[in-house]
């Protein structure tokens, strides 16, 4: 009986590999993302048409101004979208203001003398840390710029590996 070998074949080593899979998964996730983004601006429009249909008198000024910070909101996750496709990553500063918008947006629709004390003292709080992790992120060097981090440990990795190889090789010379 013939063991069964450990190797691949080159074949399947190359796409199970990484660079076919990542690729792949990627182009899947950028349709995932795209389809989102149609969505999301077929929803704006519909989200439009009603705010003008709200300024039609009788005028329901909370409702409008709902409507408009509603949409505000649409536009940053639009935003935050696009930004994923074009660098694959998510803005953190994009997605903090998208929350603090949407806090905002629920303390003035709902009124703030409407509104429990303890809500608005956990809204206070979360506004506190959305605004913290905004001035933390200013601060913070970009990772993004062409630089990878997790590429520089792979390289560094592969050069030890490469190191320890070659001392292996020279040990059995000698």
């Amino acid at each position: 009986m013939e063991p069964l070998s450990t190797s691949t074949s080159p074949r399947w080593g190359n796409w199970f590999n990484g660079t076919h899979i990542v690729r792949f998964l990627e182009l899947i996730q950028d349709l995932i993302v795209v389809s989102l983004c149609i969505g999301l601006f077929s929803f704006m429009v519909m989200q439009l048409r009603e705010m003008f249909l709200s300024l039609l008198p009788p005028l329901n000024f909370p409702r409008v101004t709902a409507d408009i910070l509603f949409l505000l909101i649409l536009v940053e996750l639009f935003r935050l979208l696009i930004i994923y496709l074009k660098e694959h990553r998510v803005s953190i500063g994009v997605a903090v203001e998208v929350s603090i918008v949407s806090v905002l947006r629920e303390i003035i629709v709902r009124g703030i003398l409407e509104t429990p004390w303890v809500q608005v003292m956990a809204a206070c709080a979360f506004l506190l840390v959305l605004g913290a992790l905004l001035v933390i992120r200013a601060w913070i060097p970009p990772t993004f710029d062409g630089v990878d981090p997790e590429q520089q440990v792979s390289r560094r990795h592969r050069i030890r590996f490469a190191q320890k190889m070659a001392e292996v090789e020279n040990k059995l010379d000698v």
